[in-house]
């Protein structure tokens, strides 16, 4: 379809009457879940047999049954599988994000069943985050998240919480793939940490001079470095991620930033790393729910 008239974006109604039938559903994300080809879970065998009345597999090596939501995210659900994909989409068709209010009036469930299932669709997105690294350009600095704390200390040593953020870029600066997490202090030791679990060795790390940088990145990463100055356009992509995660924070959870702080800021990177998948973002997320 020409870019005069682009494919219709999937709504909520198309959702709805999509996945009207639970088992569709079912079906429909062991399809997801095995994408790729059959594998037992309990035996790693290739070969299945579908038993369509039941909306299961059956390996044919160890003859275990294979559901769509056994051993994933949804493991031992008793919601309706509905209720998880229009959930999915809710997510992934919102800028900002969805708080648990927020779905327990749009699904009409109680708050309890609301904030269980975006507390699993979060790890769910932290655990596929966890997957990659950053490489080739990498801008890094960090931040502090919270209300201001009075007669009490400043910087980097302030009780708010304090949060690294790494920004992956092409060669032309635009912004690639982002990761972000929370940290209990910004010590060279917990920054070096932070690399080695997120940035490939070799990369070029771009920071301002904190000294806490300085030693742990100058070991297996190009680190260049200088005093922060506005005016010269150093870490501006990094500065707006910041920017729109905290407001984020402050326009979904209202303060409540302090409670899985490290869950927020992985929906927030998942969503901005898939940033360009459109109407298939939501499917995505239903394939790291399953997987």
């Amino acid at each position: 379809m020409s870019k005069r008239f682009p494919k219709p974006e999937i709504t909520l109604d198309g959702i709805y009457s999509k996945f009207a039938d639970e088992g569709f559903c079912k079906d429909f994300l062991l399809d997801i879940r095995f994408a790729n080809g059959f594998a037992c879970p309990f035996c790693g065998g290739s070969e299945f047999r579908r038993i369509k009345t039941r909306h299961l597999l059956r390996c044919k090596f160890c003859k275990a049954d294979i559901s769509a939501t056994n051993g994933t995210f949804m493991h031992k659900t008793h919601l309706p599988l509905r209720l998880w994909i229009v959930t999915a989409f809710l997510v992934m068709s919102n800028k900002s994000s969805v708080s648990a209010v927020t779905l327990m009036r749009t699904l009409g469930v109680t708050y309890k069943t609301a904030w269980y299932v975006l507390h699993r669709i979060r790890k769910a997105m932290k655990c596929r985050e966890e997957r990659y690294l950053l490489d080739g350009i990498v801008e890094l600095d960090d931040t502090y998240l919270g209300a201001p704390t009075h007669g009490k200390k400043r910087g980097r040593g302030t009780e708010k919480v304090k949060i690294i953020v790494a920004l992956s870029k092409s060669a032309a600066g635009c912004p690639l793939y982002l990761k972000m997490t929370d940290v209990p202090n910004l010590k060279g030791v917990t920054v070096g940490r932070f690399a080695r679990k997120n940035i490939r060795q070799g990369s070029k790390i771009e920071s301002d001079n904190a000294s806490s940088y300085k030693k742990p990145l100058a070991q297996k990463y190009f680190h260049v470095f200088e005093t922060y100055d506005p005016a010269s356009g150093r870490l501006d992509w990094t500065h707006k991620v910041i920017s729109n995660f905290k407001a984020m924070i402050a326009g979904t959870y209202h303060g409540n930033e302090k409670i899985h702080t490290s869950l927020y800021a992985a929906e927030y990177c998942y969503k901005f790393n898939r940033r360009k998948f459109g109407n298939g973002a939501y499917l995505r997320l239903l394939a790291a729910l399953v997987q």
